[in-house]
């Protein structure tokens, strides 16, 4: 008989002293596990009920980051008549592209002062007939963004890059936010101009499929800003785990009317093209776990993907099913599994349950994960890791606008 992935089952779970990273277990009379395998094998089980995720609300960033509680950056996709586009993707790097700052870490704030400006989500917020709130809880377990999710979901098949999750305890709400390692401020500060100009193809390849307005027509003379974006905030369940997550959404397939968020969402994805069988073997052990783990997560049902030669020129398309991804690798020998990534999930998400019990919004748990290895913790009571802002901390159960706990005022929104 199959079972459930369980935070007790010993067997899995190497227990270390409170804060340090050693793999022995000591006699500590704590029984908390301080460790989580990460080896695929140990999370080959059946599928996790996992619900079908529901748009509980949206937003905008505009050109200066500045939040908006609408879908006015909402983008209509508008594909070509012709599958072999000729898409010139680095058409506008030099001379019409606006970055975003990379190195400003906005960590949750975007989900936050969005949950400000809509205490009416969560029920229990906004009390009954505009009378005071019921209580000082959001009932959701885990708030986050859905990029640190599609993380922890492609964890045990993934091989170069590690990651640190900080998470902060808060009126029983677990808030996950991803810290930058080392290794990845590294390579954000070494890449190299052919590098940027790739990441740029991937923005520029959205302006060329993209209308502003359900009627129009996408305009890739247009400058490419990417600070802009739209973000859906949507809520679903893992198994025992209630999330509300948000994530950047590329544009909407206004072909047919009966499709609501997040079903009527289209992903676009750009790809070097593919000459040889081990070059395909690569692309749907890797790329497509990625893509697949960031739309199925939201409930995006569709992929669109653009092909670019070495010139950076898309020369072909193709749409991938969300939910048809996995036939394309299940007969593939040692290939990954969707069963796998959302039984992990469950697992580190009980894990976090089971090592995060103090609720205090200056304390941040700090869990860490580095190829081959199992995912470890330390706790930070400095401040080092804390990511909870005082505007957040005394508003979210008070009046908007008045004063938190670190003196600090909600910012304009």
């Amino acid at each position: 008989m199959e079972r459930r992935l369980n935070a007790n089952d010993d067997p899995w779970w190497r227990g270390v002293k409170r804060g340090e990273q050693c793999p022995s277990r000591r006699n500590t009379g704590d029984t908390r596990a301080h460790s989580l395998p990460v080896m695929p094998a140990h999370y080959d089980l059946k599928f996790p009920d996992y619900r079908q995720p529901v748009e509980i609300g949206c937003f905008s960033l505009d050109s200066h980051r500045q939040l908006f509680n609408d879908d006015r950056q909402l983008r209509f996709c508008k594909m070509p008549p012709d599958k072999k586009p000729r898409f010139n993707l680095r058409d506008g790097f030099k001379d019409r592209f606006i970055k975003r700052d990379d190195s400003v870490k906005e960590k949750l704030d975007h989900v936050l002062k969005w949950i400000l400006l809509n205490r009416q989500k969560f029920p229990t917020l906004a009390g009954d007939r505009g009378s005071p709130a019921v209580t000082n809880q959001l009932h959701t377990d885990f708030i986050t963004w859905r990029g640190h999710l599609t993380k922890i979901l492609t964890t045990p098949y993934e091989n170069r890059e590690g990651w640190l999750m900080a998470v902060t305890l808060f009126n029983g709400t677990y808030y996950m936010s991803e810290v930058e390692t080392e290794e990845a401020r590294c390579q954000r500060e070494q890449r190299t101009e052919q590098q940027e100009e790739i990441l740029y193809g991937g923005y520029k390849f959205e302006q060329y499929l993209c209308a502003d307005k359900a009627e129009g027509s996408p305009d890739p003379s247009g400058v490419v800003n990417t600070n802009e974006g739209f973000c859906c905030v949507v809520r679903t369940r893992l198994d025992g785990h209630s999330l509300v997550f948000s994530g950047e959404v590329d544009c909407k397939d206004n072909s047919d009317p009966r499709l609501k968020p997040p079903q009527c969402y289209v992903e676009l994805k750009t790809s070097r093209e593919m000459y040889t069988p081990n070059q395909e073997k690569n692309f749907r052990r890797y790329k497509l776990l990625k893509w697949w783990a960031q739309s199925f997560l939201p409930g995006v049902p569709q992929i669109i993907a653009g092909f670019r030669d070495d010139s950076g020129t898309v020369i072909s398309l193709q749409t991938f099913e969300t939910m048809k991804i996995h036939h394309l690798v299940k007969n593939e020998r040692g290939c990954w599994k969707p069963a796998v990534c959302l039984n992990f999930c469950n697992a580190f998400l009980s894990f976090v349950k089971q090592v995060v019990t103090l609720d205090n919004h200056r304390v941040a748990t700090l869990f860490s994960w580095e190829p081959g290895k199992d995912i470890t913790y330390t706790l930070h009571s400095d401040g080092a890791f804390s990511f909870l802002p005082g505007w957040y901390v005394g508003n979210v159960f008070g009046q908007s606008g008045t004063l938190g706990t670190a003196g600090e005022k909600v910012p304009d929104i």
